[in-house]
């Protein structure tokens, strides 16, 4: 999503929270030793659903499928 926001940052701002998804994932990524299972649980319960079904309206949106 980092290169999202540079490639199109109009549809980078259509997903909520797309700078701390960039953030988490550089976490994960490079601060693996920082990692805490029961936040990365948390996002997985919480929070990738919301991302999923923008991702997926933004796709039917682009391709008109």
């Amino acid at each position: 999503m980092g290169s999202l926001s540079r490639i199109d940052p109009k549809v980078a701002s259509r997903i909520s929270g797309h700078a701390e998804i960039v953030a988490f994932r550089n976490l994960l990524i490079h601060g693996y030793d920082l990692i805490d299972d029961g936040r990365v649980w948390q996002v997985i319960t919480d929070d990738v659903s919301t991302l999923e079904q923008q991702v997926e309206k933004l796709i039917e949106e682009l391709t008109g499928k």
